[in-house]
Order: C-alpha cells, then structure tokens, then sequence
C-alpha cells in the first residue's frame, strides 16, 4: 500500500480528497486556496501541458514525486524542495490532551501568522477545510498548531506542524502530534506526512514519535505562464 504515496497528491485527489478535486480526464487540483497541490497519474505525460490549458495565467501549483523532472514547457520553476516522506510505525496513543483546542475558520487569521513565522509549507484562507486542526494557545495567542491535509485511501497526512519562534522547547509540537496520532489511528486510518530534508529539529521530533522514513520526496513550485500567443 506504500506504493500509494508514491504520488500521494494524486491518489488523494481520486480517493479520500475527491470531493475538494478539479480537474477534467487524467489532471486533478485543489482549489489554490486551499492547496496550491496537483497531481497526476506518473506514467501519464501529458499532465503539465493539460494542467496549462486548464488553468489561468499567474496559477501556481506544487507538485510532489520522488523522482527529478525537468522544468515543463509553459511553467515557471520557482523553487525546488528536497524533502522525505514519514510513515508512521509507533504504537497507539491513548493520552488526555487538555490544553489542545479544536481550530475553526475565526482563527485563520492567527493560523496564517503563525504559518508565516515558521514557514511549514504552504497554507491559504482555506486550508482549514482540510479539518481536524488543532492548537495550543498562551494568553489567547495561537503558538503551535497542527492539522490533516491529505487523506490517500488508508493513510492520512498531518501537516502544518508549527510552534511560534518564542516557545520552541515546551513540547508543543510533540503534544499536538500524538494528539493527531491518536484520532488518525482511532479512525482506522495511518498516519505519514512530510517534511524538508533539513529540517533536523523535526525529523528528530518525528522519528522519537515513531515515524520512520518511507522515501525521499522532491516538492517543485511552479508558476503557470501567460498564454502563448
């Protein structure tokens, strides 16, 4: 089942994600709001061209797969991001969480901020329809979040593990990610997610919880050009 999250974005468009996908034949996207993610079936070549009929100038995706590519014609690279894939091994987590707090659309504001400080990968005014977010606040401040993002058939994905700058070192980040753990697997479900292959606090943080690395994921941010005359 691993396989699956070879083109984890791809295959949570058809599957657990289908009724956030766009797309028409063989290209599926989020709305950018939401996730600037697209994907398409990995044999399948022309994916980039249909993306570029399908649409507008000035549209940025990010596309996910272990492998190199090349920059497709009508795209603009604009980064490119070294990452690995984690699935989770651990056992079940059975924990009282009481300074976690469920996270709805009156904290996007805070949630964005947060996200902006910390840079965990992207996050729009809609992201938080994803649901299952989760956060720690001090003095009614928003200061570690996490959440779910993509669901592929059995597995779920946490994403937007963040902790504000000034209270790094509480455990928040491990809170909340054995908080997630916890209603994925309750669910039936198993947990992976990714994260940059720098980032050693992390990667730390996730391999003591359980995690163990499933692949290396290359993550390329792309701009669509202007329509060619």
């Amino acid at each position: 089942m691993h396989n699956l999250l070879i083109n984890p974005v791809y295959h949570a468009l058809i599957s657990g994600d289908k009724h956030f996908s766009f797309g028409t034949g063989e290209v599926k996207y989020f709305d950018e709001a939401m996730s600037p993610f697209a994907g398409f079936d990995e044999g399948y070549i022309k994916g980039f061209s249909d993306l570029y009929e399908q649409l507008p100038a000035g549209r940025k995706i990010l596309y996910a797969i272990p492998s190199e590519i090349k920059q497709p014609a009508g795209w603009q690279l604009q980064v490119k991001i070294g990452g690995l894939q984690f699935v989770y091994e651990g056992i079940e987590v059975t924990k009282e969480f009481g300074n976690v707090l469920p996270l709805d659309k009156t904290h996007v504001d805070q949630m964005i901020e947060l996200v902006r400080l910390t840079k965990p990968g992207p996050f729009g005014t809609r992201t938080i329809d994803f649901k299952s977010y989760f956060g720690i606040f001090d003095n009614g401040q928003l200061v570690a979040m996490t959440g779910q993002r993509l669901h592929v058939e059995n597995y779920t994905e946490l994403s937007a593990v963040c902790t504000h700058p000034a209270h790094l070192g509480k455990g928040y980040a491990s809170t909340l990610l054995q908080h997630q753990l916890q209603i994925i697997l309750q669910q039936g479900q198993k947990p992976f997610l990714h994260v940059r292959d720098d980032n050693e606090r992390a990667i730390a943080v996730y391999e003591r919880l359980g995690f163990v690395v499933s692949r290396a994921m290359n993550f390329y941010f792309m701009k669509r050009e202007e329509d060619k005359e």
